[in-house]
């Protein structure tokens, strides 16, 4: 049966909310959020289901100034996402004054026929919020939605706008399907999130994350660096740090699993394109 059905990419700068309005619309974690940037590096999809139809859901990574091999391709992931779609969302964030990384994404994307949204309307002062609109108005948008993905605020507008432009067709997902990420490429994931939560500094940016075993309960899980020095403090004194990491990713995981994870270091990955490869990006 014929329903309407079809793809939306988010885009943006990193940090405006793209994974976790991706959360808040498809009504389940199927991207890891942290407050670093550049926390998402592939794509990842997520499913809307309505009596209607059904809207997937592109997240993509952060889009900024790359100085690395991975920062390379990490851009070229979310620009590559944003052809064969039926509608762009630029996110733009309330709280940030529109600058020259917003309008940089916004010159590559077709924005006439895009949405512009702006996202965290609820942590922005009302005058904020009316400056950044009254900003991005120069853009000439298809429309543009203030919402909260933290409140909802404003989010079912853009869910019934958005529904509006998706053509008829078949669903392209079972109606109990939220993602389509795989279980060991998501669970390499939830370590990398906790990882981000727990290290500081320049660190989060030169580790990478793999399911090397999967027999199920046990799930071996591989955490690379790029120096030898680092190996120490992922592990964390008496090896705490990496016994935190491991306890909150299998509260995540369904019951009865077992998670082994080991700190590998793997010189300079993230600018060797063999590596880039194999890791996935």
């Amino acid at each position: 049966m014929n329903v309407r059905s079809g793809f939306v990419t988010f885009v943006g700068r990193p940090n405006v909310g793209k994974s976790t309005l991706v959360n808040a619309i498809c009504g389940s974690k199927v991207s890891i959020v942290s407050n670093k940037p550049q926390t998402t590096r592939t794509r990842v999809r997520g499913v809307h289901h309505t009596a209607d139809g059904q809207i997937v859901f592109v997240d993509t990574p952060g889009i900024h100034k790359p100085v690395t091999a991975l920062g390379e391709r990490v851009n070229a992931t979310a620009l590559d996402s944003v052809n064969d779609v039926d509608v762009v969302c630029l996110l733009i964030d309330a709280c940030k004054p529109f600058g020259r990384g917003d309008q940089w994404v916004a010159d590559h994307i077709d924005v006439r026929n895009a949405f512009v949204v702006v996202n965290k309307t609820d942590k922005a002062s009302r005058e904020q919020l009316f400056a950044q609109l009254q900003a991005v108005s120069v853009l000439e948008a298809a429309e543009y939605f203030p919402v909260s993905a933290v409140t909802g605020q404003g989010v079912p507008e853009l869910l019934a706008a958005l529904m509006q432009k998706m053509p008829e067709g078949p669903a392209y997902y079972p109606e109990d399907m939220v993602s389509d990420t795989d279980e060991a490429q998501w669970v390499a994931e939830l370590v990398r999130e906790q990882l981000l939560a727990v290290l500081k500094d320049e660190l989060p940016y030169s580790v990478a994350t793999r399911v090397t075993e999967w027999e199920w309960p046990r799930v071996r899980c591989e955490i690379l660096v790029e120096r030898e020095s680092q190996k120490g403090m992922v592990i964390g004194k008496g090896g705490e740090l990496l016994k935190k990491v491991g306890q909150n990713v299998r509260q995540q995981m369904a019951p009865g699993a077992f998670i082994e994870l080991h700190v590998v270091v793997d010189k300079d990955w993230q600018q060797k394109p063999d590596r880039l490869e194999r890791l996935g990006y």
